[in-house]
């Protein structure tokens, strides 16, 4: 089977340094926790956790030792009790969520209501609604009507978010009574371009495949534009997870994978791809 990678895929820069930091702490210390998955990939969080890093949800499930902040980051009174704690903190937060939580507030101090698009059960989000009090997270239409009481409303959002999203939950808002929006684009650069590379090249691919983390946003986003514009649109973790009678029939193969996903698992599934015979099934 031919099969095409995305020019712009796998590891983004945030996580790249998340997962360093993560190894040269274990390399180096016994007692190494993360609040919360360090990234939303399974193969590489069971890598880790083969060398050592526990993740545990809650800080009192931490006796002692060091904590790493995972990418996603972390709220600033999960940060106020790790440190009260006496534990030794590693920030492995992504410098564009960090951006985001310096931006939420600004707004505050400026006396903006802050209004955050995205999802809020995603630990971005959770990580930046510390910054600023009772920041409110529009995730679809309905919430929008939430925010009509205020009046000057500050519109950040997600870093992972689509900008088609964005741009609508904006056009939402800005259609109700406000006398001023003031609307910052916090949207992650590169995140935007793996999507504009993975729309084109779905387009011209038979069946597309994204590779990543089930639980992982961007990934799911990927997925989502892609499948707009091809039907046969596949969200794996890795080659183990594929049936492989749906590539029957199918010629040209389109790779791309999330900004939590390895290279090794990319890899790995264009190898098995490129050797499988796709043009009938064996009796």
């Amino acid at each position: 089977m031919k099969v095409i990678v995305a020019q712009s895929c796998g590891f983004c820069p945030g996580v790249r340094n998340a997962i360093n930091m993560a190894e040269k702490t274990l390399a180096k210390e016994k007692d190494v926790y993360s609040l919360g998955e360090i990234i939303h990939n399974k193969d590489v969080v069971e890598r880790l956790s083969a060398a050592g890093l526990k993740s545990v949800e809650k800080i009192g499930n931490i006796k002692s030792g060091t904590v790493i902040i995972r990418s996603h980051g972390a709220t600033a009174e999960q940060i106020r009790q790790i440190r009260q704690k006496g534990f030794r903190i590693i920030d492995a937060t992504c410098v564009l969520v960090k951006r985001v939580q310096k931006i939420a507030a600004l707004l505050h101090r400026q006396g903006y209501k802050v209004a955050m698009i995205g999802d809020k059960g995603h630990p971005e989000v959770q990580a930046v609604l510390g910054y600023a009090p009772d920041i409110a997270v529009v995730g679809s239409r309905k919430d929008v009507s939430n925010l009509s009481k205020f009046k000057k409303l500050g519109i950040i959002c997600q870093t992972t978010q689509s900008p088609e999203h964005f741009a609508q939950m904006v056009a939402e808002i800005a259609m109700a009574n406000f006398s001023e929006l003031k609307v910052i684009n916090t949207l992650c650069k590169e995140a935007v371009k793996r999507q504009s590379c993975a729309v084109q090249l779905c387009k011209r691919v038979d069946i597309m495949f994204i590779l990543g983390g089930l639980h992982s946003a961007n990934t799911r986003k990927l997925a989502q534009v892609c499948k707009k514009c091809n039907k046969k649109t596949f969200h794996l973790q890795n080659w183990k997870e594929l049936d492989k009678s749906i590539l029957f029939g199918n010629n040209v193969a389109g790779i791309t994978a999330g900004a939590s996903t390895p290279q090794w698992v990319i890899d790995d599934f264009v190898e098995n791809l490129r050797r499988f015979d796709s043009g009938k099934k064996k009796k």
